[in-house]
């Protein structure tokens, strides 16, 4: 008898513990977090990190900064940047101000709130 209280006891503990982790969702900024855009040269792309800190290239200057998570949109923040000069790269990465994931893209927009660009998430 005694055992079969703990058992129940126990088995209620545990579904709530599952009830709990299941109302927990997707955790914030989840959808931002990863590797975007193309590592072909000339190509940009980000690598974004759950604390928001990011790093990638324009396709001709490596990019980095710390940037904020909130929810499915990254505000980026200052973007410290090389100074090279690259013929036929559109540098736009680097005038990125924000950007919103939906699904598997990220558009990314500048400071005046204009699309300047879109990003498709990458493989690991």
């Amino acid at each position: 008898m005694l055992q079969n209280r703990r058992i129940h006891r126990t088995a209620a503990v545990l579904a709530a513990i599952l009830l709990l982790a299941g109302c927990a969702g997707t955790p914030s900024g989840a959808a931002v977090v990863g590797r975007w855009g193309s590592t072909s040269s000339g190509q940009p792309n980000l690598d974004i990190q759950s604390d928001g800190t990011f790093s990638g290239t324009d396709g001709c200057n490596r990019l980095s900064g710390q940037g904020q998570i909130d929810g499915d949109e990254i505000t980026f923040g200052s973007i410290a940047s090389t100074m090279m000069a690259c013929e036929g790269v559109d540098t736009w990465l680097s005038k990125a101000a924000t950007g919103n994931v939906s699904g598997d893209s990220m558009t990314v927009l500048d400071d005046g709130g204009s699309t300047i660009g879109t990003l498709k998430r990458s493989g690991s």
